[in-house]
């Protein structure tokens, strides 16, 4: 029989148990959450005071910016946190809201990348039609979308797992909360939550990644169309750097939850996409994209002029 008493706090698996080790990681990691804060709030900054930028594709590309400062923002604080603590706990409600959040910020990106393929897809395939296809309200609508969409699939998921019982064992075997290593730990029967977590995560990642593919096959058949060799170039170069933010993301996710894990838990961080990815995509679209980095010039050049 396992025990059913009341469980108030988890401990959260850490990287290291050695003291040295684990100001070390707490100093890597700290150095990767500022670099993520600094290049999304820079590339927010850009996209905002740029009128170049000003375009359906950057306006994606803002809140894509925005979601990685909020998904990474739900664990990495707490995980530089506990590795300067000698407890390494969370409360169990501290513990579903971190969930909620990031399983909420999770699958707003996931849908948002699918809005972004599809801006791709428009832009390539019906250029002059672009403007009126991709109007402001469609794209409000769509950003609102997929958080609305996300947020409420959290919320049901986040519900259900309130109302588990959780035994004696309090060992979440992740450096954050999330509802797949809470379900083991509970005494209850979470035959229906683990039910509801499948059909969301097909909803938001695999449904999502589908369409991705879908999109993405219709641009490679509309650029080999082009004849062309710059046009075929320029086409596909409008599209690398969310083809790059694509694999980042889809890619750390899928290592993470569907191929066994190894023996190196710090594998186990590096792959999650709520720590590094957040700080690579600003990197991405700035070394990529030539608008983001004409914008980037001309702001600064404004910024010297102003002291000169």
């Amino acid at each position: 029989m396992r025990n059913h008493s009341i469980v108030s706090e988890f401990i959260l698996l850490m990287l290291s148990a050695d003291p040295q080790t684990q100001i070390l990681l707490f100093m890597l990691f700290l150095v990767i959450y500022v670099l993520t804060l600094m290049g999304n709030l820079v590339m927010l900054l850009v996209i905002r005071t740029d009128s170049h930028l000003h375009m359906p594709m950057y306006f994606f590309l803002r809140q894509l910016s925005f979601l990685d400062l909020c998904h990474s923002s739900v664990t990495v604080p707490k995980m530089l946190e506990n590795l300067l603590s000698e407890s390494k706990t969370i409360f169990v409600e501290s513990c579903l809201a971190q969930a909620f959040f990031v399983f909420a910020t999770g699958g707003t990106e996931a849908c948002l990348l699918a809005v972004m393929a599809y801006d791709r897809y428009v832009a390539i395939s019906s250029p002059l039609l672009y403007g009126q296809v991709m109007s402001n309200q469609l794209c409000v609508g769509m950003v609102w979308g997929s958080w609305g969409l996300a947020f409420v699939d959290a919320l049901i998921n986040i519900l259900l797992a309130v109302n588990l019982d959780y035994c004696e064992d309090q060992t979440l075997p992740h450096f954050s909360c999330e509802l797949s290593s809470l379900f083991p730990l509970s005494c209850s029967d979470t035959s229906t939550n683990f039910t509801l977590l499948l059909c969301s995560s097909v909803l938001h990642f695999f449904g999502t990644f589908v369409m991705i593919v879908f999109s993405y096959v219709r641009i490679v058949s509309t650029i080999l169309s082009i004849s062309s060799t710059s046009g075929r170039s320029k086409a596909f170069s409008t599209c690398s750097s969310h083809l790059t933010t694509v694999i980042l993301f889809y890619g750390s996710g899928f290592l993470s939850y569907l191929l066994p894990t190894s023996g190196s838990r710090l594998e186990m961080v590096f792959l999650k996409y709520s720590v590094v990815t957040p700080m690579l995509n600003p990197l991405v679209y700035s070394l990529q994209n030539k608008e983001v980095k004409t914008a980037m010039r001309r702001i600064l050049r404004r910024y010297v002029n102003s002291f000169t």
